[in-house]
């Protein structure tokens, strides 16, 4: 397994374990936990806090995300494994470098997760979900490069 896909599962496992927990322990902790069991040898278990942290520190915004591209599965309906993969992959579809993780890649990646570790329809809901969001951010990009900017409108 690819090291920043085995990092990609330890922060998802991290963040399922958390969340499923009601967020009762602290996720640094559990973090730390699964790199110990799972992450042996790791090139960059930077990456798994930068993801595992990234999507707490977000997770408002990550939520109101999959509530708006998905608005008949209220968060609590969601199942704890696809919320989790959906809040990793939106993480790194908005905020990750676009240079180290192009959108498609962290697409596809979610969609491992899902096929992995998900149910049945994981793959198909975490694939829907993230394609949504991506066409989402693409729209937006077309319609930014769009816009005049002021010296475009002087002319």
């Amino acid at each position: 397994m690819a090291s920043r896909h085995l990092s990609r599962s330890i922060a998802m496992q991290s963040l399922y374990e958390w969340d499923f927990n009601n967020k009762q322990e602290e996720l640094s902790n559990i973090v730390e936990r699964n790199i110990a069991e799972f992450g042996a040898g790791l090139d960059e278990p930077a990456f798994i806090w930068d993801l595992a942290i990234g999507v707490k520190d977000r997770i408002e915004t990550l939520d109101k995300v999959i509530e708006k591209t998905a608005p008949e599965w209220p968060i609590p309906q969601i199942n704890p494994l696809d919320r989790n993969i959906l809040r990793l992959g939106i993480f790194e579809l908005l905020y990750a470098n676009k240079e180290n993780v192009p959108p498609k890649v962290a697409i596809n990646e979610a969609i491992e997760l899902a096929k992995n570790f998900g149910g049945e329809s994981s793959r198909k809901f975490v694939n829907g979900v993230l394609g949504t969001v991506y066409r989402g951010i693409e729209e937006q990009n077309k319609n930014s490069e769009s816009v005049p900017t002021e010296t475009e409108k002087e002319e």
